[in-house]
């Protein structure tokens, strides 16, 4: 298949690069992941639940390297619902270091446009 360009879109603005459909599958599925254990994390610690501390989850750290090299970061532990979490991206090749904040939910649907689009 073919490279398209992905758009993540940011806080503060967006950024584009070639992207395989293959690694964005790795990555919705890195991604799909991450939001199950963030709900369960949710569902532990909701109303009724029995209380406690949930069990740690493992962060998500997913990579990718191509035309640039992708870090896609995540501590599950630290948000209490899904919605509220933020990955951390890191976006470089040989001239540019990009490293910011993202909504996990704007990020998976920016991964799901793009699929829809490349098929």
């Amino acid at each position: 298949m073919s490279d398209s360009q992905l758009t993540l879109n940011l806080g503060e603005g967006s950024v584009s690069f070639r992207f395989t459909p293959e690694a964005a599958r790795e990555l919705k599925e890195a991604l799909d992941d991450l939001m199950q254990r963030l709900k369960a994390i949710a569902a532990f610690a909701a109303p009724g639940a029995g209380g406690g501390r949930p069990q740690p989850q493992q962060p998500m750290e997913y990579r990718h390297t191509g035309e640039v090299f992708l870090e896609i970061f995540c501590n599950p532990n630290i948000y209490p619902t899904p919605f509220s979490a933020k990955v951390l991206i890191t976006l470089r090749d040989d001239r540019i270091r990009i490293s910011t904040e993202a909504e996990l939910t704007r990020i998976r649907e920016d991964i799901h446009e793009y699929l829809e689009r490349v098929g």
